[in-house]
């Protein structure tokens, strides 16, 4: 199972100077990913629609899932006068739950949880994912890593694979603690390659800001993807990672 996650900043390329959306659909395409994260999708601006050239007609998620993803979830964060946003699930895989949940600290920075549920193959357990992008300012990302540990324990059964992904904006590495210790999650990138994956600003990705937390899997291999083309796409470059069913949770009684 190829997994992806990846912060498209609306569909613009670093610094707001061009509009790439149909070139961002090309490149997630070309990765063979079974299921994209996404974080920062436009679901819809009446006044970009009007002045923005090549604006799709269709929601940016319906748009980048067009021709190869035929399960898409649209979880709205952001209401405003002229339209709306928030976190999207793409998907080759049948997706049997979707829930989006409010977890924001205050009305100008509103954030949500995308808890989706995908029927990988009817040989595996059902694989759950959290698509998230948690806030600019520490205090808040410590009560939204709460709710997330919350509902995982409510909801997500500690057989279950599980996979968090999503734009953290932690570069000091203090979610990971809470995470480890809360719910018995392992970042892939660190768990594998010894630091977090540096995914922020795409020219010279310095910030550790986008990251795969999972429990239940096994990570094959992980990586952020530099160089052309995601350097002229959004200012975060994705995270890609290939990860395989344990055997404890594939075998019969």
């Amino acid at each position: 199972m190829r997994v992806v996650t990846y912060n498209i900043h609306k569909g613009f390329s670093i610094a707001n100077r061009q509009f790439v959306l149909e070139d961002m659909r090309r490149a997630i395409h070309n990765l063979n990913a079974d299921v994209v994260l996404l974080q920062e999708v436009q679901g819809e601006h009446r006044r970009k629609a009007r002045t923005v050239e090549r604006w799709p007609a269709a929601e940016q998620h319906v748009f980048l899932a067009d021709g190869h993803f035929d399960y898409k979830v649209y979880g709205r964060t952001w209401d405003g006068w002229d339209g709306h946003h928030g976190n999207a699930v793409l998907s080759r895989f049948p997706i049997v739950y979707s829930n989006n949940i409010d977890v924001s600290n205050v009305f100008f920075q509103k954030r949500s949880l995308l808890h989706v549920i995908v029927l990988v193959a009817p040989e595996q357990p059902p694989v759950h994912f959290i698509c998230l992008h948690f806030d600019l300012h520490e205090k808040g990302r410590r009560t939204q890593v709460d709710r997330l540990i919350e509902r995982i324990e409510q909801t997500v059964p500690h057989h279950s694979p599980l996979i968090i992904a999503g734009d953290f904006n932690d570069w000091r590495g203090i979610i990971s603690q809470h995470l480890e210790s809360g719910c018995g999650m392992v970042e892939a990138h660190k768990e594998i390659h010894g630091r977090y994956a540096r995914s922020f600003p795409s020219a010279f990705p310095l910030l550790p800001l986008d990251r795969m937390y999972i429990r239940g899997l096994d990570c094959r291999s992980i990586k952020s993807l530099s160089g052309t083309p995601w350097t002229q796409l959004s200012d975060h470059v994705p995270l890609i990672a290939d990860f395989g069913f344990r055997e404890s949770l594939t075998s019969p009684e």
